[in-house]
């Protein structure tokens, strides 16, 4: 990491993250890769896009796609959002919706709304490695989040010793890194601790559409609302993205909250990049009211398939003492492996015997724990090569990856 005298003391919390440089291996042919949670590019509605940015830049709408806009995002594009969320089982209004450039952009905005340094932020132990990086900026301290609660809200106060705890932070649908889901009475456990430690919740909804198997579950801020019958009561935050559904390249998030929280991410907004990219807001809004409904089934189906083989391949191929999640959606299975052996010494052997890319586990975790876990994704491999890739990692194991 590049120090200098010159830089903030929050510089040296920020790492490079290892998701990243291993995406790079996409541009090597022969690897395998289980590692980037990358949607199909062959999935991406891109017919409807060209459609989409075409009409954008067509007579009487060019001005405007091409033009500086309003911070809080385009609003039919809001509106869209507004009759989504409904869908989901939240009420809220256009005033209650921030574009964001990704979801990604939401969690630094929320890192930098609620964290001073050393306050406290709960997260999943594993959590998303970018929602580590976007809150470590902030400095805080990170402690564990354990749903439906073992440890009370007067443990977590202790634990924080001086600072408090800000907020909670989880993705509570096939969560990544784990691809596990919070239930219904974990989620209202988590509720009841958010007001018992006085913190708001941030609820990750990046794969929340995305759901194979099972009924689906109402999102908390649905659950909250439900309590306090009004989401500017509401302490919940719900970020989400179309990145996993229609386009991870056109950077178009949102963030759903009381009013009083979006109008302080508004201020961030304008003092960060003023708005989101106007014109792929417009795409993004065309395409997803024309074909949202009609393409999601279709990402589930092929998505579906894949989960489906490789907990076949895992189950065939893996060596006894290795463990494994079982996601009802999303994109990653979670391996747990014996103890003693090293995810990142697995992966170097893995690349450089059979060609085969994951993440270790040890990424996911604030504390540098977990050096015997590993992150697998099937989103981005057909079933045969999901198959294969197993197949040879198991052979890797079977012949000593520690």
């Amino acid at each position: 990491m590049t120090t200098h005298p010159l830089f903030a003391t929050r510089t040296q919390n920020m790492k490079a993250s290892e998701i990243r440089e291993l995406l790079k291996l996409l541009d090597q042919p022969d690897i395998i890769s289980f590692a980037g949670g990358i949607p199909d590019p062959a999935l991406f509605p891109a017919d409807a896009f060209a459609q989409a940015f075409q009409t954008a830049l067509g007579p009487g709408r060019q001005a405007q796609a091409l033009q500086y806009s309003v911070s809080e995002g385009y609003a039919p594009l809001r509106e869209w959002l507004v009759d989504h969320m409904a869908s989901i089982g939240v009420a809220c209004d256009m005033d209650n919706i921030l574009i964001t450039s990704g979801s990604q952009q939401a969690l630094d905005y929320l890192g930098k709304l609620f964290l001073s340094p050393g306050d406290t932020a709960l997260v999943g132990w594993p959590t998303y490695l970018g929602a580590i990086s976007a809150f470590n900026a902030y400095e805080p301290l990170f402690d564990r989040l354990s749903i439906p609660g073992n440890q009370g809200a007067e443990e977590y106060r202790k634990a924080a010793g001086a600072g408090r705890v800000k907020f909670a932070y989880l993705s509570p649908d096939f969560s990544n890194p784990t691809g596990e889901t919070v239930d219904l009475r974990g989620r209202e456990a988590l509720l009841d601790l958010a007001e018992d430690l006085d913190c708001a919740t941030i609820e990750d909804g990046a794969y929340q559409a995305l759901r194979y198997d099972g009924a689906p579950i109402p999102p908390i801020l649905a659950l909250e609302q439900a309590r306090k019958g009004s989401i500017e009561a509401c302490r919940t935050i719900y970020c989400g993205s179309f990145s996993k559904t229609l386009s991870p390249g056109l950077r178009v998030g949102w963030v759903v909250a009381a009013k009083p929280i979006i109008s302080q991410l508004v201020l961030m907004k304008q003092a960060a990049d003023l708005h989101s990219a106007t014109i792929n807001q417009m795409a993004v809004h065309q395409v997803a009211q024309a074909c949202f409904e009609s393409h999601i089934p279709k990402v589930r189906q092929t998505y579906r398939a894949r989960r489906d083989a490789m907990l076949t391949a895992l189950q065939a191929h893996m060596p006894e003492g290795v463990s494994w999640t079982k996601p009802e959606g999303g994109m990653f299975v979670w391996l747990t492996l014996p103890a003693g052996t090293s995810g990142a010494a697995l992966l170097a052997r893995a690349l450089d015997t059979v060609k085969v890319a994951f993440v270790p586990g040890q990424a996911f975790f604030p504390d540098g724990s977990g050096e015997n876990t590993l992150r697998l994704s099937f989103s981005n491999s057909d079933e045969d090569t999901i198959r294969e890739g197993i197949l040879r990692l198991g052979q890797v194991l079977r012949a000593g990856g520690q």
